[in-house]
């Protein structure tokens, strides 16, 4: 059974040729569009109905209406080494899930309230299953999947002393994963890297190949062990080192090659108005806290620290 990497046979879900599809709002209506791969129209959408719009021109929708979605708390390396100065963090797979309503798309504004301190970005890849899925083997998880999205897993961090054990609101809430702009197939994921963006600036980088501990087909047979998968699910695959706090004004990004690049833009919004009588746990600054928002980062690349640092700068210098 193939657990382990190198892959023996590629799969037929990461064999060319390459296959984009995206969603989005042309005219105050939602289509389906495949992105053209070549030719004089390379890089333009072609909607379901035969028309051809330019995607920078058009709002995308998220691409995917998931009932359920699950997230792996690590499954990199160098995520692990920095968290828990291993190489792998634990013997198995660990799991939380966020709700559907958690999605937002690729453009998008992700809300930061008043009474948040602390808003992290964790770029990732997302698997979306593309039919019902249970009691499958790893290798024959492959076959279940309809594709891979570039994905922001953002994270309100001064929750985690209440909710570290389910990640509800840490995770959940609105607008807090990005996803897109399209769901691709055809290309092999383990030969792809991926860097997040604070500011046009590179804050996290990893070789999915070199380090990934436990791949989707892993997961998935794993998860349907006793979870079913329904069509349009999303399983999050974990984040590379160096997760960080962000600050209103600030665009993230999440690229991928051979997947594409998902953009968001951080919004300040006021504290939700219950929080003002004192409704539900309190926002919190504690040392658990800040281990998680401020990570460690004498275990990390040096560039990731000088170049999240040069970009909060020059955030307050267009502020000021």
């Amino acid at each position: 059974m193939n657990f382990e990497f190198p892959l023996k046979e590629l799969p037929a879900v990461m064999r060319g040729p390459r296959v984009e599809r995206r969603r989005v709002l042309v005219g105050g209506s939602a289509y389906w569009g495949t992105i053209i791969e070549d030719g004089a129209e390379q890089g333009l959408l072609r909607l379901d109905d035969s028309r051809v719009v330019d995607p920078a021109t058009v709002q995308h929708l998220p691409p995917v209406a998931p009932s359920k979605i699950i997230a792996v708390h690590i499954s990199y390396s160098s995520r692990s080494f920095e968290t828990r100065n291993q190489p792998k963090p634990t013997e198995t797979p660990t799991y939380f899930t966020k709700p559907p309503t958690s999605i937002n798309g690729h453009g998008c504004e992700i809300l930061k309230p008043a009474d948040s301190l602390y808003l992290n970005y964790e770029g990732e890849y997302a698997v979306v299953i593309g039919k019902t899925c249970r009691n499958v083997l790893p290798d024959e998880a492959w076959d279940y999947i309809e594709g891979f999205c570039p994905a922001l897993d953002m994270g309100l961090q001064n929750y985690r002393d209440t909710d570290q054990g389910s990640m509800l609101r840490v995770k959940g809430a609105d607008t807090l994963l990005p996803i897109g702009p399209g769901i691709v197939k055809g290309v092999n994921l383990f030969e792809q890297t991926l860097r997040t963006y604070r500011n046009g600036r590179v804050v996290q980088e990893a070789h999915i190949g070199d380090e990934t501990i436990w791949g989707p087909h892993y997961v998935i047979a794993d998860i349907a062990r006793h979870i079913t998968l329904l069509p349009g699910d999303v399983i999050l695959m974990g984040t590379p080192c160096h997760s960080r706090s962000v600050d209103p004004g600030d665009v993230v990004e999440c690229e991928i090659t051979g997947l594409g690049r998902l953009t968001g833009t951080i919004v300040a919004i006021p504290a939700p108005r219950a929080s003002a009588l004192g409704v539900g746990h309190q926002p919190t600054d504690s040392p658990e806290v800040r281990r998680v928002a401020f990570g460690f980062d004498e275990r990390v690349p040096a560039r990731f620290k000088d170049n999240y640092v040069a970009a909060q700068k020059e955030l307050k210098e267009k502020k000021t």
